[in-house]
């Protein structure tokens, strides 16, 4: 669990590196600044769990459990959604309907798992 949590946190880390990049250099000049704040939030919410994940990674090296794999995966899959479909909404236009929101969802529901994981260490 340890290994896979933080192999996702560089794997999201990088790519959202990269993201960013490509957002402060390669579209700056061909998105209108609302779209441009919208890729932002994209890249700084996918940043920001994969830190969460690399912590997971190394709580999970002392305490592994169900809770804490829930909360990994929960976080995965919402940066996945999340950030994937602002991702493509900006890029693409693809409008997504729900998929926004249910990352949103995911993300906070690995976070509550995250909270229960270390309210039951000992």
């Amino acid at each position: 669990m340890a290994r896979l949590f933080i192999a996702l946190a560089a794997f999201f880390g990088l790519t959202g590196v990269a993201l960013g990049a490509f957002a402060a250099h390669g579209l700056r000049q061909t998105l209108l600044p609302g779209q441009l704040e919208v890729f932002q939030t994209g890249v700084l919410y996918q940043q920001l769990h994969a830190l969460a994940l690399f912590g997971m990674g190394l709580l999970a090296l002392r305490a592994p459990g169900r809770l804490l794999l829930a909360a990994g995966g929960l976080l995965s899959l919402g940066i996945l959604l999340f950030s994937g479909s602002l991702y493509l909404l900006i890029l693409a236009g693809a409008r997504l309907g729900l998929v926004t929101p249910l990352g949103g969802l995911c993300l906070m529901a690995g976070w509550l798992c995250l909270g229960l994981a270390a309210w039951r260490l000992r």
